[in-house]
């Protein structure tokens, strides 16, 4: 193994001229390449695409075009004036003309025209003005809505989802109080934010991290070094994803840091082992050539650990989540591909600043270090004790732990998006928009209608959650809209009274057929066709309040689907009533990651420990570097409990991702205590010189990564900035386990390791 592991460093660093020269290749490839990468701007590709909760809100999309809805609201005090609604009429038809929207709905469109305006004459007006308060118009009358439906992607050539959306916003924002929102509107400046994010955060992280190993090792050279191979790494893998046509997510922006960590991680170990070896005596040459000898096998190992932990991400059925796991998995890799392409040539390259220094009071870390290794060898059992009472405490806070399932819960409380939803919530009862899928056999007559008009009324009475005031039950849906809801409010007699005969069906069937011909914009909102088996649809139109917790979108969705199931079962044509939209979509996006957080984890904690149990030949000793590297992960996690801290997008992947980042310093720790073992010197001889060398390249690199990882908490976007502090949280806790619970279980098996431990 060790033969081995000479001749690659030995060839690595005789043909480091021809590999340098092959890596600037390959970054010029790549990072042309990249500049074809693109963002993934559609909801349905979050989920796994044998999702069973998919095929409905894809129908929703062939029936009636588009579900995606853009609400739009502005001030308008003098609405029921000629004025009012003669402006709301030129505004709704200037917004359906701007391209990228299909349809544009709003009180000027009603059957009534400009009748609508006389609501304390005309009956008719003041039923139809009732059917669109919560929905068009505000319950005050003080407050316009235009829904603004947006065209199927590629409809249009050159238009995408962000175009359509910021043309309805540049018109909507010139008026008083004019504001967007809906899940389409948070998804385009989510997108937004996370490439503004893409293009600052990473080289933010890059620059912080490499002024810490700047003042760490006082060296020029030895600050281009780990940065060039970041960069090797990074562009390398942006030209692959470009090249496999892997696009980004609402979580790429991470994978800047996650490449400059394991990139950082690996070289800083190197440099201190470098450093060690020059201070020996050895001439560069041959100082780079042992350090890299030693480094080889635990840096394979380390990068293994990464892939593994990373990899286990590619089963969440989240689809972010999944493409991070493969994007990482891949940056993992490359960093090895850097290592072995840049760092020889860049180390050994002229005679100038060729010697990584001691930073200033580095000292004081070498008393410390000392330190810590004698009272670990005095009180392991102590020491493990009271890691455990510590550990105990914290992780009694996971019983408490909650998921965010607010989306606006994503962005910061001062942001736009933010102060959107909060004005349509608050205005016009709620921003989020989802349907009912009805399936018609046959004509739609009354008893059609009827049992559209049972199903609204189960609705509207039963969909329940707890009042804020006293708890007292209230509607959960603020708004139930269908054909039947329509034709009421705009028929002089009763429907149900002119339905149960075949003159009053027909009666039904005229009324249907003129809506559809002088409002056709209505009548494909809520009648629609399936061309791929031309079934034929009624859709009924339900909003609910988005900023929610968890349990209460839950109880309504639920409540909603016991309904529909009661009142539309499947038919003799197998179609039955189907629940769908974005609130539906989002809502199941937020179960799904906490029930991925856990299954990543156990398969990268699985995957390592086998992993480790072969390279080490010891599962004991597997198990032993698992417990430090797991424990921050608990401790954070159930902190986030206690705190209150909700489980989003970010905080989904970090349970995974720690633990295949953190023991790549245990399998340093390991590899250097077990070969001076190994030469016959004591444990505490052992430890010494385990934190003296591994120990130091810990802190040196945590310390470089978690100031790094600060830059992602500057982000609008909220899981980026939980990921970048849950990662500083357990990159510093992995460093005190592996500095202190390790030593401590390793001293506790003390006579075993003394008496025969397999080395390396």
């Amino acid at each position: 193994m060790h033969s081995v592991s000479r001749r690659v460093t030995a060839w690595l660093i005789d043909h480091r001229v021809l590999l340098a020269a092959l890596a600037a290749l390959l970054a010029i490839v790549s990072v042309e390449r990249s500049r074809r990468l693109e963002f993934i701007r559609s909801v349905d590709t979050m989920f796994d695409r044998a999702d069973p909760a998919l095929p409905p809100y894809r129908r929703l999309a062939r029936v009636f075009g588009s579900s995606e809805v853009i609400l739009a609201a502005y001030d308008a005090p003098d609405l029921f004036t000629a004025t009012g609604i003669a402006s709301l009429r030129e505004l709704t038809a200037r917004l359906e003309t701007l391209p990228g929207i299909a349809t544009a709905t709003s009180l000027s469109g009603t059957p009534l025209g400009d009748r609508i305006i006389d609501i304390d004459t005309n009956p008719a007006a003041r039923r139809l003005v009732a059917l669109m308060e919560g929905y068009a118009v505000s319950a005050d009358h003080g407050t316009a809505g235009i829904v603004c439906v947006l065209e199927p992607a590629g409809t249009t050539a050159g238009v995408t989802r962000a175009d359509a959306i910021d043309g309805v916003r540049k018109v909507i924002d010139a008026l008083p109080g004019g504001t967007v929102a809906g899940e389409p509107v948070m998804l385009r400046d989510g997108f937004a934010m996370l490439e503004r994010d893409g293009n600052v955060l990473g080289t933010s992280a890059g620059i912080l991290a490499g002024l810490v190993l700047l003042v760490s090792f006082r060296s020029i050279r030895w600050l281009v070094v780990p940065l060039a191979v970041v960069l090797m790494a990074l562009w390398s893998t942006r030209g692959i994803l470009a090249v496999t046509g892997i696009k980004l997510t609402m979580v790429s922006t991470m994978l800047s840091a996650m490449v400059t960590v394991v990139a950082i991680a690996t070289v800083v170990h190197v440099i201190v082992e470098y450093r060690r070896q020059r201070e020996m005596g050895l001439p560069p040459r041959l100082a780079l050539e042992e350090a890299m000898t030693l480094l080889f096998w635990p840096v394979l190992g380390a990068i293994a650990t990464d892939i593994i932990g990373f990899g286990a991400l590619i089963t969440s059925q989240v689809g972010p989540v999944h493409d991070f796991g493969i994007m990482t998995a891949i940056g993992a890799l490359m960093v090895l591909v850097g290592v072995a392409l840049v760092l020889p040539f860049v180390a050994l390259v002229g005679r100038f600043d060729t010697d990584p220094r001691r930073a200033w009071g580095e000292g004081v870390l070498d008393l410390g270090l000392d330190h810590l290794v004698r009272r670990i060898i005095k009180h392991p059992g102590r020491i493990l004790v009271l890691s455990s009472v510590l550990f105990g405490g914290a992780v009694a806070g996971m019983a408490w732990l909650t998921v965010e399932t607010d989306f606006t819960g994503n962005f910061r409380r001062s942001s736009p998006i933010v102060r959107s939803y909060e004005m349509i919530e608050s205005r016009l009862g709620g921003a989020g928009v989802w349907d009912i899928l009805v399936p018609v056999n046959g004509a739609i007559d009354g008893a059609m209608l009827a049992r559209i008009d049972r199903l609204q009324r189960r609705l509207r009475s039963e969909v329940t959650v707890p009042g804020p005031d006293d708890g007292t039950p209230t509607p959960a849906l603020t708004k139930v809209l269908s054909i039947a809801d329509v034709l009421a409010a705009v028929s002089p007699t009763a429907i149900e009274g002119i339905g149960s005969s075949p003159l009053g069906n027909l009666m039904i069937t005229g009324a249907i057929g003129l809506l559809r011909q002088q409002h056709p914009q209505i009548g494909k909102t809520l009648i629609g066709t399936d061309p791929l088996d031309g079934s034929t649809w009624l859709r009924v139109m339900l909003r609910a309040r988005e900023r929610q917790s968890a349990g209460a979108k839950r109880q309504i969705i639920e409540g909603v689907r016991r309904i529909v199931s009661e009142e539309l079962p499947p038919g003799t044509d197998g179609r039955e009533g189907e629940v769908t939209g974005f609130f539906v979509l989002l809502a199941q996006l937020v179960d799904r990651l906490l029930s991925d957080q856990w299954s990543t984890f156990l398969l990268a904690a699985g995957g390592i420990y086998l992993l480790l149990a072969i390279a080490l030949r010891s599962p004991l000793l597997a198990a032993v570097a698992l417990v430090p590297n797991a424990l921050p992960i608990f401790v954070v996690l159930g902190l986030m409990g206690w705190s209150g801290q909700r489980i989003n997008m970010g905080t989904a992947m970090i349970a995974a991702v720690s633990m295949g980042l953190s023991v790549d310093s245990s399998i340093h720790y390991l590899v250097a205590f077990r070969r001076r073992l190994a030469d016959g010197h004591t444990l505490e001889a052992a430890l010494d010189v385990a934190h003296q060398t591994a120990g130091r390249a810990m802190i040196f690199s945590t310390l470089a990564l978690v100031v790094g990882f600060l830059a992602l908490c500057t982000s609008g976007f909220i899981p980026t900035v939980s990921f970048g502090a849950l990662s500083c949280l357990t990159l510093l806790g992995g460093l005190a386990g592996n500095l202190v619970v390790l030593p401590v279980l390793l001293a506790l098996f003390r006579r075993w390791l003394e008496s025969g431990c397999p080395a390396q």
